[in-house]
């Protein structure tokens, strides 16, 4: 492993008071994790390059990043415990404290918070009684909301380890974690078979995803996300018009003939591209108006 004359796992930075060093692994641990992370540091020109997927490594180990995994990194790295311990700290990635085998993940960000997820977390808050960031009694599930993980065309999305669970309610919620926590197959709405998030840990770190089906699962977009694409390509479907009721305050206007426009003459801005300035050789952009003219 590497050397260095700085300072080393367990000594820290002086603040004026020595700092305890952190109890070590098992001499076994040890040495499977050593050659984990010699294969880890062997893949970068640079070994401090290595820092992220050797915490993963660790908390694949024990659940979260302790003060012995953070002193593992660093000794093996040549780094401080202080370089490591301000980036194990700075990615929600990685956990400080233990937690369950799942991270039930709601996203509260704007999209899947109108669309249920505010309503879903706090569901979940209340049927497993634990709060952001808590773990339930069992070991089992921690909760937590999330930001974006761009999956907003099927909203409200809830995260297991990760992995989607696309479209949810509060009532699928709660049987989604009451069957994570008595040990019921759960199968994501896309993506890789689920697994336990040591499992999930140790796949970041760069080691082989070992999931039965998990080779041929293949992360689908699924047909919401590929809508812009085809519109894109051109491939439009017909425009959808739901009629108002006749004689009501929104009825869709009739011509002279007394009929209403098909689908083709009434699209919305949201049915197909439209030609613009810079695209309809027909209409061309004229130049910007003078302010006074």
């Amino acid at each position: 492993m590497t050397t260095s004359s700085s300072p080393r796992a367990g000594q820290g930075v002086s603040l004026g008071m020595p700092e305890l060093p952190a109890p070590g692994y098992p001499d076994d641990v040890r040495d499977r994790l050593e050659r984990d992370a010699r294969e880890i540091i062997a893949r970068y020109p640079d070994s401090r390059s290595a820092l992220l997927p050797l915490l993963h490594l660790v908390q694949a180990e024990e659940g979260h990043v302790t003060r012995t995994g953070m002193a593992f990194c660093a000794d093996v790295l040549g780094l401080t415990t202080a370089e490591v311990t301000a980036v194990a700290t700075f990615y929600t990635m990685y956990r400080r404290k233990p937690s369950g085998d799942y991270q039930v993940g709601v996203c509260t960000n704007t999209l899947c918070a109108v669309m249920g997820g505010d309503a879903i977390f706090e569901a979940l808050q209340e049927h497993l009684g634990v709060g952001n960031g808590e773990t339930t009694d069992d070991g089992k599930v921690t909760l937590e909301h999330i930001e974006c993980n761009a999956a907003c065309d099927f909203a409200p999305v809830v995260m297991v380890n990760w992995e989607f669970f696309d479209n949810q309610t509060p009532a699928g919620a709660k049987h989604l974690v009451d069957d994570l926590r008595a040990g019921r197959p759960v199968t994501p709405t896309r993506g890789a078979p689920l697994c336990t998030f040591k499992e999930t840990a140790r796949i970041l770190a760069g080691f082989p995803d070992e999931r039965e089906g998990a080779a041929d699962a293949g992360g689908s977009a699924g047909h919401a996300s590929l809508a812009g694409l085809r519109l894109a390509r051109g491939e439009t479907a017909p425009a959808r018009v739901v009629h108002p009721r006749e004689g009501g305050p929104h009825d869709t206007p009739r011509d002279a003939a007394g009929h209403r426009p098909s689908p083709a003459e009434h699209l919305s801005s949201h049915d197909a591209p439209q030609d613009t300035s810079a695209s309809d050789p027909a209409h061309p952009a004229g130049p910007a108006a003078e302010e006074g003219e």
